[in-house]
């Protein structure tokens, strides 16, 4: 099967492209991108030699070239984690949220169900759309709340999962009443290498490498459910060839964290590897800062439908996946240097978590 895979010079996006390139067999990847700030072409620079590989710069949004793409390639299922997916920068400006969240996936799915359309027998039995999204639409939880399942009511909290609720929307009602195969997953917050810097994991990281502070929001105590980056490529595929047309499907980490408590970590295993001059502990570098408005408290997932009727389990706890994390960025210093000397020449990093 060809895939078009949109956003794929992101974080999650170019790990699913590494990913699927080093699983698949003969079948044909175009990566779209828009490369905007999030969107780095040295995440997969060194995949640019493979045949069954191609790169295309552009937008979701842009019918023309999407239609082009999909008819040119034989596509046989999209999937979409071209998103934008900073929360403070949603707070700051949320028209952009709305015209790549929204627009650019309505304007995705008419280029694939026209697309679709057009095949016939097996290619159109098989064809899917699989959009990639965020626990952040069901909202926050209390302390002592279930965590969230595939009929937990959307009730998103910020401009950015407004957004995303918006074309989880969108996508239900194309298969609903147009009958496109269309598939969603909901993951958890995802962590590990090639995660943009203005990110939690990394900007702790470099900035404690870099001597400054440690920015945490409030009291530091909201909760997130971790997944590396690498389970959830493993489980995107697996709904991808398995998964039930017009199901959407929970995927989480099962490690649910403080904020707090994931810094301290952090700053232990930095310790450990790479420690600091005068031999004190990063932690004396954690601030606490203004929350943010309208921080979500708590996220859990719930994946026990994935779990069961595919089979995922995640390969990594918490803290292997966090050591490989912290081991690859000390590894990669070259390339945080270079997103963050062109990126943010004129910004001042914050933390999002």
């Amino acid at each position: 099967m060809n895939l078009l895979v949109t956003g794929g010079c992101g974080f999650i996006g170019s790990n699913f492209v590494r990913h699927t390139l080093a699983s698949a067999g003969g079948g044909r990847l175009v990566n779209l991108d828009k490369l905007t700030y999030a969107g780095n072409p040295a995440n997969v620079a060194d995949l640019a030699g493979d045949p069954r590989y191609t790169f295309a710069r552009g937008d979701i949004g842009d019918e023309a070239l999407v239609g082009r793409l999909l008819a040119e390639h034989q596509i046989g299922a999209v999937v979409n984690f071209a998103a934008e997916s900073h929360v403070d920068r949603s707070i700051d400006s949320p028209e952009p949220f709305v015209l790549t969240n929204v627009l650019g996936t309505l304007r995705l799915l008419n280029c694939a169900r026209r697309h679709w359309q057009r095949q016939n027998g097996e290619t159109r039995t098989s064809f899917r759309f699989l959009h990639i999204s965020t626990d952040e639409v069901y909202g926050t939880l209390g302390s002592q709340d279930p965590a969230f399942t595939e009929e937990t009511p959307f009730a998103p909290n910020s401009p950015y999962a407004a957004s995303k609720a918006a074309s989880d929307h969108l996508v239900r009602s194309y298969g609903h009443t147009f009958g496109l195969p269309t598939l969603t997953t909901n993951c958890s917050n995802n962590y590990g290498p090639f995660h943009f810097p203005e990110k939690l994991f990394p900007l702790v990281i470099l900035n404690a490498l870099e001597g400054r502070k440690l920015p945490i929001y409030g009291d530091g105590q909201q909760i997130r459910d971790w997944l590396y980056v690498a389970d959830h490529c493993a489980a995107i595929s697996l709904v991808l060839a398995r998964g039930r047309p017009g199901e959407t499907y929970n995927v989480g980490g099962l490690n649910e964290w403080a904020n707090l408590d994931v810094v301290k970590l952090i700053c232990t295993l930095l310790d450990q590897r790479q420690p600091r001059p005068d031999g004190r502990s990063y932690a004396e570098q954690i601030e606490f800062v203004p929350d943010r408005p309208g921080h979500d408290r708590r996220y859990a997932i719930d994946c026990t439908k994935i779990r069961r009727e595919l089979g995922w389990q995640p390969a990594e706890s918490f803290e292997s996946g966090l050591a490989k994390t912290v081991d690859w960025y000390l590894a990669h210093r070259p390339w945080c240097a270079e997103i963050t000397a062109q990126r943010y020449a004129r910004e001042r990093l914050g933390q999002t978590a």
